[in-house]
């Protein structure tokens, strides 16, 4: 066990300078074709999911949370993190409410982004999520509803004026913020790496994904209208609509069918840089076996790949993926294994010069980070197997145009 106390203690008393950036943090990620670029270099790399940078980071006192995560991720060759732009309403919100800020909770993600840029990690940031969980569309609906408006249902966010208005207006004050920390607009800063429209958007009310299509069609031109230096997508799950028969009908899971979204709709759309999935096997067919489970989420990337290559002819991020541990018959060999084949598959496209950028596992936390842990987390320190497949794939893919020398530390797991 790593002692806290001292990195506690650095990270608050002695202020870390953020005018030396990290070697990949010198410049922005931008793409040509299927391929992801930084500094003129084809850029793969793989990372992780924090979402709660900016919660844990608005007390001074628990910053060290997100400095020892940063350092422990880059021992192991990760160097993208992804994580929430937004939290409305409730417990140290950044959103009190519409268009009013709490300084101090923005501070805390300037210091994420900031400590990002220090440690040469890139970061892409979500605007808003498709659940209650942080505020999300909901809370959105319902800060619409206090003014009179006739919504009810959480897909108004979609189609009301003004809660599409309140989303532009977070949007516009997200990328014209300037770091308390290191001077920097968002928009100007290299650190971040892309933007998402939302996390795992969403729309029941018309399973066609026409509404879907039309609010990212309305959105994301909007996003590149403030801030063209950062790549953009869409933050989907990667579920096939109308336009893939085949593919929803082979890939999808049923319940997916009735969420009105659409893979290829949502992603054809020149203001959108590059492709998101996710892939949650265990949740969408808990009665497979466990050999099923793995041989589907090896089809379900390879799908997405062969689409982002040949039709979108756009880059991929698989944003999410994991393996419960409350799964029933759970063992770490399970988890070892779904970790082996996601990565192995996007190595492989990679490899080949294919559309695949890196994997984000969900999720990273910090050495006893209680109130985050649940049945996905990971802690880096623990030196699992599981850790040392994470680091070992990093590494490898890293190597692709020879960027593995970056890597400036030894895995020891």
């Amino acid at each position: 066990m790593k002692c806290l106390c001292l990195i506690a203690f650095l990270a608050i008393v002695i202020a870390p300078s953020y005018s030396d950036p990290g070697e990949e943090a010198d410049g922005f990620v931008s793409r040509k074709g299927v391929q992801f670029i930084l500094n003129g270099k084809p850029f793969h790399a793989n990372g992780f999911n924090a979402y709660w940078l900016m919660y844990e980071a608005t007390d001074p006192a628990t910053r060290f949370k997100i400095t020892y995560a940063f350092q422990n991720a880059t021992m192991h060759g990760l160097t993208i993190a992804r994580t929430w732009g937004f939290h409305d309403g409730g417990y140290r919100a950044l959103q009190i409410a519409p268009g009013i800020y709490d300084e101090l909770t923005f501070k805390g993600l300037d210091f994420a982004i900031a400590e990002a840029k220090r440690l040469g990690i890139k970061m892409i940031i979500t605007f808003v999520n498709n659940y209650s969980d942080f505020g999300g569309r909901k809370q959105y609906v319902e800060w619409a509803k206090t003014t009179g408006q006739n919504v009810s249902s959480d897909d108004d966010f979609y189609t009301n004026p003004l809660i599409k208005q309140y989303y532009k207006n977070h949007v516009k004050t997200m990328v014209n913020r300037v770091n308390t920390f290191t001077q920097v607009a968002y928009k100007d800063e290299p650190a971040i790496m892309a933007w998402e429209i939302m996390n795992e958007p969403q729309c029941k009310a018309d399973i066609s994904g026409k509404t879907l299509t039309a609010w990212i069609t309305e959105m994301a031109p909007y996003v590149k209208s403030l801030d063209s230096k950062h790549l953009l997508s869409t933050g989907l799950e990667g579920f096939y609509g109308d336009s893939s028969p085949q593919k929803k009908t082979s890939l999808n899971p049923d319940a997916a069918n009735v969420l009105g979204t659409d893979f290829i709709a949502n992603h054809n759309l020149d203001a959108i840089d590059f492709a998101s999935i996710h892939a949650y096997p265990d949740s969408w067919f808990p009665n497979l076996d466990e050999k099923s489970r793995l041989d589907y989420l090896k089809n379900w990337i390879e799908g997405h790949l062969e689409d982002a290559q040949n039709i979108l002819k756009k880059p991929l991020i698989l944003g999410e993926f994991g393996k419960p541990s409350n799964t029933p018959g759970y063992t770490l060999a399970q988890r070892d294994a779904v970790f082996n084949v996601a990565l192995d598959t996007i190595y492989a496209s990679a490899q080949k010069g294919g559309p695949a950028t890196g994997a984000l596992f969900w999720h990273l936390i910090s050495d006893n980070m209680t109130n985050f842990k649940d049945s996905l987390s990971i802690v880096l320190s623990d030196k699992t197997s599981t850790v040392s497949i994470i680091g070992q794939q990093s590494h490898k893919l890293r190597l692709i145009g020879g960027k593995g020398k970056l890597l400036s530390r030894k895995i020891k797991n």
